[in-house]
């Protein structure tokens, strides 16, 4: 293994991290608006089968890529995370 690419998994962890978070958001907007929750459901599970499908792919190269994938989805969690507080969260709010 290289490790000139290591560094890209981690920054492709907080790439997948950044979409899925954000989506993961999206989501909690749709069930709480009034919509079809079929369509946030199977919403949800294409998110969590790409995410996976990631992962898998990251754990084929070994145990570093797939530390370092998960460690960029674990860093664009609180990314995420901090920008929906400061947007505010209780303006979603029912």
């Amino acid at each position: 293994m290289n490790t000139l690419t290591l560094p890209l998994y981690f920054v492709a962890g907080i790439a997948c991290g950044m979409v899925y978070f954000r989506f993961l958001w999206w989501d909690v907007l749709r069930f709480t608006a009034a919509g079809n929750p079929a369509v946030t459901i199977l919403l949800m599970l294409v998110r969590v089968a790409l995410l996976g499908g990631v992962l898998v792919l990251a754990s084929r190269q070994g145990a570093l890529p797939l530390l370092l994938l998960s460690l960029g989805v674990f860093v664009a969690r609180f990314v995420v995370s901090r920008f929906v507080v400061a947007r505010g969260v209780r303006t979603a709010a029912p």
